[in-house]
Formats: structure tokens, C-alpha cells, sequence
């Protein structure tokens, strides 16, 4: 069965259902919609059950030859990376989508361009053909521009131009280097003989051949991360986004950033992957600082909420370019962790924001004793993003940090300083917001009701559940940075250390093997990752 297709086109033709709901019928726009959202969820939920522990390789895998003329194919599969990016997917949707009844403008195209975006989504997940790749990556765009544009604040218009203009400029540099890689892995005439990532790694590339293309394809993916210093558009989108926008941006947009760099970039160019990793690194820990110190100053709750992305996702690309198993494994753990606690943070943005329509921290204060659940929730979320052992936060920092100090230790001691300056953004917001004085403008203002709280619990739920027992997890994505690892390793000079060999230079031979991926499991394999 084509589960992954199917996982594709069932938020997709729940788009097409919303949209042709007759407008008489408006009370039925959000639990239909919802109703579509929990599709995907059963079937991520499924994936996650049925994949085989322990095996590296791609699982679930379909192929459909599309066009043999230009090598193009509808390859999917998933391993340990893609499979928790598909499930943070299918898990954020449907709460945004229930966090979205106050929309009542046009509110089945709000719906309908949400369901899409779920789709195109998971499709940049799963897809193996750098132009099904590109096509999903594309698509994306569409609807989150319009999210932003028509039912954004007062500057949307500002932000999603904004927005269009820095990551279609990423996509003209990815879509280059994914045509002139397909041609290099053609014959020597030149013809498209293989879009498919699996066959592409069988071929050989110069190193400034592979410069180049880790150039084009990293623009577009720092862009979307987005990496200092191509950030500037992520703040202005966040803060005019709506709620449900807010969190899928940071929740899985920015993922695609992330996850595209160790997916394409280590992959397909690792000896460019390697020479670059400390200026890559540098960037990442520039990040984190400045991202830090520009939430502390931030008025605006949305705004300090953005910059704090800016940062965490900072640690992502710090642990993506160290080069070790315990970083990578906390990269991706954090990108799962990253969408769960700031996903939280807006939702809950942007539900007091529905009671006040304010952003401005200095317009609150004293709301723990009016509010006092959403008061105790807030706090949680504001612990989570911080990192608090315990919660799903700490895991995935301190695995980057220890992972990182093994071949950049200066660096993860400077990152580290990112961790305090976390908590500091985040609970002097959380006290400005919430003790002192009350607002007389504030008095009367209800606590979160029963739905707004079982929007939160799922997510209370998993961001305690992986800090208190990452396990499961990093058995499932272990196996599959590893086979990243040995395929770096195999490439180039550099063999990745492991924990206890102590602090190494990422540019060197060490003469350490990478971590033993372990037994296959019994998922259902498709090819090499």
C-alpha cells in the first residue's frame, strides 16, 4: 500500500471537501477540517509504531517513474530523520487547526490553504527526487504567503512580500544546483539521467564542483532555517502571521531549512560539508548569541518568541556541522523539541492575544493572579524553551552541546552562554507578563476554557514524555545520522570521533570509527539512506 502517498493526499483532499462545503454551511468548515487533520495523524501515529528500530536504511519506500526523459521519479521513503519530522507534522496541524475558530473571515480558503500546507509539507519530508523535492518545497510557499497576507495583523502586507522575496530567492539557488547535479550525474553528454538522491550518491564530484553546489543548495536551506545573517525575514512573518501560522512557521517550516542541510548537503557534498563545517558552525553560534540578545530587548511578546527561534535554531546547525553521532542525534531531537515548545509558546500568544489584542509585554502584568491556569501553562512552555531538565528542551541541547565540544569546543562553550541568556529572555517576559501589578485595562479577563486546555495537553504531554525518556527516539534517528556519518566518512579524510574520544579538529583524520549502527530491524526497507 502507498502509505506515504496516501499520507500526502489525504490533507490535500481535505482541502478539495473544505472548499466545496457550501457557504450556508459555515459551522462545518472547522470540524471537517479537523476531521482531515486527524488522518495524517493516524497514519504518522502507524509509521512511527511500524518502523524498524535499528535500520538505517530508507522504510516504506514507493517508486513511480514520472518522466524517464529528464530522470524524474515519484520516489518516497522515510528513515529515523524523516520520520520524526512527519510526525512533528501531523501533530501540529491539528491543534493549530482547532486553535483557529476564532477565524471567521473566509474561513473555508483558510482552512483549505492550511490542509494544503499539511500536504506539501510532509511531501518535502518524504521525497527522495530532488524535483519532487523542489516541487513540494515550492509549494509550501503558496499557501503560507497567503496565510500571512490576508489574514495577518496590521504590517502583513510588509512581511509576506518580505517573506516571498527571501525564499524565492533561495529557491532560484536551489533549483539551479538541483538541475546542474542532475545533469554532472548524467552520462557524458550531459542528459538527465537521475533525479533520485540514492542514485546521485553513486557518482563522483570534484571538490569545487561540490563547493558550488553546497553553496546553492545551502543558500536556499539557510534562508529557510534561517541562519544568521538571513534572518531578517522571520520576525517581521511571525509577528504578522495568525496564530495557526506562527506555529507551523516555527513549528515545521523552518525544519525544512534544517533538515534539507543534512539531507542534501552532508549527503550529496560531504567533502564540501567538511571544509565548510567551521565557518557553517560559526555562523550557527552567531546565532544562537545574537538571537539571545536581540529577545531580550523585544517589546513585542511575538517578536522575542521569533528571535528566540533564531537562536535555537542556532544549536540545530551548531550540532549539524559538528560531525559527531551525539550532535547530530540532538539536532534532530531539538528540531522535534524546537517545534513542540515554541509551537506551545504561540498558541498560547495567541490565544491571550484573542482576549486582548495586544502583543506589547508592558501592556500586561499581573495576569498569574487572574489567569491562573493559563498563568501555570505559560510558565511551562517559557521552562521548556529554556531548556529545564527534564523536558524535552534540555535533551536536545545538551546532547548538541556534548556532541559539538568532541570537534568545536570553543564553540559549544560559546553556545552555551545561549542557554543562559534563554532563561533570561524568557522568564523576565514571563515576569513582566505575569507578576506585579495588574492592568485595570486587563481586569475581568477570563482563564483558558476546556478546549484551549486540551489544545495544550498534547503538547505538555510530549515535551515531558521525551524529556523524561528520549529513548525511543534517538533508537530511531541513531542508526540513520550514523549511516550520514559513514557516508562522510567513506568520502573524505574525516572520521567522525565519539563520546570519550575528547576535543578533535572537525578538518582532520582522527582514525576513529563512527558508532555501529546496530541490528536491522523488521520495517519495511527500501533503498540505502
Amino acid at each position: 500500500m502507498p502509505i506515504l502517498t496516501i499520507l500526502i493526499a489525504a490533507p490535500i483532499m481535505g482541502a478539495v471537501v473544505v472548499a466545496l462545503l457550501p457557504s450556508r454551511r459555515e459551522e462545518l468548515v472547522l470540524p471537517v477540517a479537523l476531521g482531515a487533520s486527524i488522518v495524517p495523524l493516524a497514519i504518522g501515529g502507524y509509521l512511527v509504531y511500524a518502523f524498524g528500530v535499528g535500520d538505517p536504511s530508507f522504510q516504506f519506500a514507493e517508486s513511480f517513474e514520472i518522466s524517464s526523459a529528464f530522470g524524474i521519479s515519484w520516489q518516497l521513503a522515510i528513515d529515523g530523520v524523516s520520520l520524526f519530522m512527519v510526525a512533528l507534522t501531523v501533530v501540529l496541524f491539528p491543534l493549530s487547526i482547532a486553535a483557529s475558530r476564532s477565524i471567521t473571515y473566509r474561513a473555508k480558503t483558510y482552512m483549505a490553504l492550511m490542509l494544503v500546507l499539511e500536504g506539501a509539507l510532509i511531501g518535502v519530508f518524504v521525497a527522495l527526487d530532488l524535483l519532487v523535492f523542489f516541487a513540494f518545497f515550492e509549494i509550501v510557499l503558496i499557501p503560507m504567503y497567503l496565510l500571512i497576507s490576508i489574514w495577518g495583523s496590521d504590517n502583513r502586507a510588509y512581511a509576506s512580500i518580505k517573506f516571498v522575496l527571501f525564499t524565492a530567492t533561495g529557491s532560484a539557488f536551489l533549483l539551479a544546483g538541483i538541475v546542474a547535479l542532475g545533469i554532472l550525474a548524467g552520462d557524458s553528454v550531459g542528459t538527465f539521467s537521475s533525479f533520485d538522491m540514492r542514485t546521485i550518491l553513486g557518482g563522483e564530484l570534484s571538490d569545487t564542483t561540490q563547493l558550488w553546489l553546497f553553496l546553492a543548495f545551502g543558500i536556499a536551506f539557510a534562508i529557510k532555517v534561517p541562519l544568521f545573517p538571513f534572518h531578517t525575514w522571520l520576525p517581521d512573518a511571525h509577528t504578522e502571521a495568525p496564530t495557526a501560522g506562527s506555529v507551523i512557521l516555527a513549528g515545521v517550516l523552518l525544519k525544512m531549512g534544517t533538515y534539507g542541510l543534512l539531507r542534501f548537503n552532508l549527503t550529496l557534498f560531504p567533502d564540501a560539508a567538511v571544509e565548510l563545517a567551521p565557518i557553517v558552525a560559526i555562523l550557527g553560534v552567531v546565532g544562537i548569541i545574537y538571537g539571545a540578545a536581540a529577545a531580550i530587548v523585544q517589546p513585542d511578546i511575538k517578536r522575542l518568541v521569533a528571535y528566540s527561534s533564531v537562536s535555537h535554531m542556532g544549536f540545530i546547525i551548531l550540532g549539524t556541522f559538528a560531525f559527531t553521532s551525539q550532535a547530530l542525534q540532538g539536532s534532530v531531537f531539538q528540531m522535534i523539541s524546537h517545534g513542540l515548545t515554541t509551537g506551545a509558546l504561540f498558541l498560547l500568544i495567541g490565544m491571550i492575544y484573542d482576549r486582548t489584542h495586544t502583543r506589547l509585554i508592558a501592556d500586561y502584568g499581573g495576569l498569574s493572579k487572574q489567569m491562573p491556569v493559563y498563568g501555570g501553562i505559560f510558565l511551562f512552555a517559557v521552562f521548556a524553551s529554556a531548556g529545564l531538565p527534564g523536558l524535552s528542551g534540555f535533551v536536545g541541547e545538551f546532547t548538541i552541546l556534548i556532541g559539538s565540544y568532541l570537534t568545536l569546543p570553543v564553540l559549544a562553550i560559546i553556545a552555551g552562554f545561549g542557554v543562559i541568556l534563554a532563561a533570561i529572555y524568557l522568564l523576565w517576559a514571563y515576569e513582566r507578563m505575569w507578576m506585579g501589578p495588574p492592568n485595570p485595562k486587563h481586569d475581568g479577563l477570563r482563564d483558558l476554557g476546556f478546549r484551549e486546555v486540551m489544545i495544550m495537553v498534547p503538547l505538555i504531554v510530549l515535551v515531558i514524555g521525551l524529556g523524561v525518556y528520549p529513548k525511543p527516539v534517538m533508537d530511531r534517528i541513531q542508526p540513520s545520522v550514523d549511516l550520514i556519518l559513514d557516508r562522510v566518512a567513506a568520502v573524505t579524510d574525516f572520521e567522525p570521533p565519539t563520546f570519550g574520544d575528547g576535543p578533535a579538529d572537525p578538518g582532520s583524520d582522527h582514525g576513529v570509527t563512527t558508532t555501529d549502527a546496530g541490528e536491522h530491524g523488521t520495517g519495511n526497507d527500501g533503498g540505502e539512506g
